[in-house]
């Protein structure tokens, strides 16, 4: 069944024809649990070997697609974990066999495999402080990081003086529906000093009397472009850091030439990739994108492992949509249908607890960030927040009001914020899969669904999960239909 619905411009208010009624929750699953109560087999995720020497995971649409749970999975077989781009803005929710929640923002999500290490890249801004913040927190939960993790002599600092940047720009654009909505962590000015090339690195932490010189102009620029509205106070600051530089230094290291002799040395690398490629600051949906390459490319860039050494590339795409801020969202729905997929879905951000915002499953926004970054392999996630819905929509196509139909994401935000979404509608399965762990045990509604995305994309959809635990994963045959 096709049908399509065309939007009116504007955010937040609800925009004309998107969906809100009348669909109903009949509460099949009340809560999203670990299936704690259910006794599972293990999934067979775990047990078979995924055979990639480098493996890349990145996010297929505005984020928070579950990334950090296969991260956590794939983990348990590889040497090395590593972070290419992105700070504290990503967050990246696990748990452990026991159904220990950890909330992770800069730490690789292979910290819980305590053979694994993990590297943080050159790619990444880095706030110090909240990294021990986040350290403390694992060793409280009897998790010690120890000697497992490495830190890129080349990552750039992030400072308290960018998160109050941050917040005084967004100040400025208030009201003026130009807010980007960030997570006002300072990701964006401290690749902005990155870019303008005054920023720090963590390698001026070895030489403590220029850094301070350094810290000092770049405070100035702040106070400058913000007057007496920039508070911060940078010989604290300095002080602060004198402490920090002796923690972390044990940490840093050539994490180039690490990894690469690690390579050489056939020890098996996996790639975590933070936010997703739809908030690329060049493909996703500019302005209203993170400033960084949460694409292949920034793989690259963020670590100096080069694409010819990928065996892998799996794009992490939730069974529905998500976003969280401003811009478009062409697929997005309201009303009741929303707040409960919210409700059921545990919907708000790891990093600021934010709600998320809710959509359809939108092919034509996955179809180009696959070919972006030439991926492999798919995981589906949350596929069980769908099962109390009696019929599930897909967008497969982008129609402009003028009739013309788009192949792709149009560049233009104009144009992709007044698309008309031409959807299929499949019905549902409306029974819990949370304790599913074979995919022949599977709804035929649910198999029908994952296999018709597999079909429109043309990639294995190899992961589907079903619930938030490590084991709540099912592996789906690569040859055949369901």
């Amino acid at each position: 069944m096709l049908f399509s619905q065309a939007p009116v411009a504007g955010r937040p208010a609800q925009r004309a024809g998107r969906t809100s009624a009348p669909y109903r929750f009949t509460r099949i699953c009340p809560t999203r649990t670990l299936c704690q109560s259910r006794p599972a087999a293990p999934a067979a995720a775990a047990a078979e070997r995924f055979d990639a020497q480098v493996c890349v995971v990145l996010g297929t649409q505005w984020g928070d697609e579950g990334k950090g749970k296969l991260v956590d999975i794939l983990a348990q077989q590889y040497d090395i974990v590593a972070r290419a781009q992105g700070g504290a803005n990503a967050g990246h929710t696990i748990y452990d066999d026991a159904g220990n929640k950890y909330a992770l923002h800069l730490v690789p999500s292979g910290i819980l495999n305590q053979k694994a290490t993990c590297v943080i890249g050159n790619g990444v801004v880095l706030h110090l402080p909240g990294l021990f913040e986040e350290i403390a927190n694992l060793q409280k939960k009897g998790i010690s990081v120890g000697d497992r993790l490495k830190i890129s002599d080349r990552a750039h600092l992030l400072f308290d003086l960018h998160k109050e940047i941050d917040g005084l720009r967004e100040a400025e654009l208030a009201g003026s529906g130009k807010q980007i909505g960030t997570t006002k962590r300072g990701i964006g000015p401290a690749y902005s000093s990155k870019a303008t090339r005054n920023g720090l690195r963590v390698c001026d932490l070895r030489k403590l009397d220029s850094f301070a010189e350094k810290l000092r102009k770049l405070s100035m620029d702040g106070s400058k472009r913000f007057g007496s509205g920039f508070e911060y106070d940078v010989e604290a600051d300095i002080q602060k850091y004198h402490e920090l530089a002796q923690k972390v230094l044990p940490f840093v290291t050539d994490t180039v030439e690490f990894l690469h002799t690690a390579h050489d040395e056939g020890k098996r690398i996996l790639i975590e990739g933070a936010n997703a490629t739809m908030l690329d600051v060049d493909f996703g949906t500019y302005p209203y994108v993170t400033s960084s390459n949460p694409s292949v490319g920034g793989i690259a860039t963020g670590l100096g492992l080069p694409p010819s050494k990928y065996d892998a590339l799996v794009g992490v795409v939730k069974a529905y949509t998500t976003r969280v801020g401003a811009g478009p969202y062409p697929t997005e729905v309201f009303g009741e249908l929303a707040e409960g997929l919210r409700e059921i879905g545990r919907e708000y951000g790891t990093t600021t607890g934010r709600p998320r915002r809710i959509g359809w499953m939108d092919i034509v926004a996955l179809r180009y960030t696959c070919r972006i970054n030439g991926l492999t392999h798919l995981n589906i996630t949350k596929l069980d927040v769908l099962s109390e819905l009696p019929e599930i929509k897909i967008g497969v196509g982008y129609k402009t009001k003028e009739g013309q139909v788009l192949r792709s994401v149009p560049a233009d935000l104009e144009t992709l914020e007044n698309v008309e979404v031409v959807y299929e509608t499949l019905p549902g399965w409306q029974s819990d899969i949370s304790a599913v762990r074979d995919w022949k045990d599977m709804p035929q509604a649910a198999k029908d669904y994952v296999q018709r995305i597999e079909d429109l994309i043309g990639i294995h959809c190899k992961w589907i999960g079903v619930g938030p635990g490590r084991d709540a994963l099912v592996v789906k045959p690569a040859v055949g239909k369901c």
